[in-house]
């Protein structure tokens, strides 16, 4: 992978982790093979491996993600015995 387009790609994704969790997925379709999806998005993908066309669709914002809203967790109240 470039290290300059891993750069580019994540000031656009912010998170390290959802960068690294878009370019597997995305070269899993990638090499996945068949139409629609499973071709590059990008207008020049010869001479580059699939992680590099993956960051270069990021960068070039052919793909886009949504990342799901924080939920505040709580915790159950426990239960009240009964006196007998």
């Amino acid at each position: 992978m470039n290290a300059e387009l891993c750069k580019k790609a994540l000031e656009k994704v912010g998170n390290p982790n959802v960068l690294i969790n878009l370019v597997s997925r995305r070269v899993r379709q990638l090499n996945s093979g068949g139409g629609g999806m499973n071709r590059p998005l990008i207008a020049d993908a010869t001479n580059l491996g699939m992680a590099d066309v993956a960051l270069r669709e990021i960068i070039e914002e052919k793909i886009g993600w949504d990342l799901p809203e924080p939920v505040e967790l709580t915790r159950p109240l426990p239960k009240k015995r009964k006196k007998h």
